[in-house]
């Protein structure tokens, strides 16, 4: 089975249990996951969401926050020079 074929065939309810289980590391019956299923787990969560969700909603997505020195979002470009401005 390819990646693709498994994330078609991942509905909403098992992505939040697989979403679930790499949170707690144990599956909804108790038992824990081993290293390797949490890392598969993992991985199908994060490719799921990135075709199936809202950049906002995915795992790991970190909201922009504004800027200190400007209160603007996003990347911050290279400055532009500005001229000083002296005060008296």
């Amino acid at each position: 089975m390819d990646l693709d074929h498994l994330l078609a065939h991942i509905t909403p309810a098992v992505y939040e249990t697989l979403k679930q289980a790499v949170e707690t590391g144990r599956w909804p019956d108790g038992s824990r996951l081993d290293d390797t299923q949490r890392g598969l787990c993992l991985q199908a969560v994060i490719a799921w969401g990135e075709r199936h969700l809202p950049e906002a909603e995915r795992v790991g997505h970190i909201p922009a926050r504004p800027h200190a020195h400007c209160g603007g979002e996003g990347d911050v470009s290279a400055a532009e020079p500005q001229p000083l401005k002296w005060l008296h």
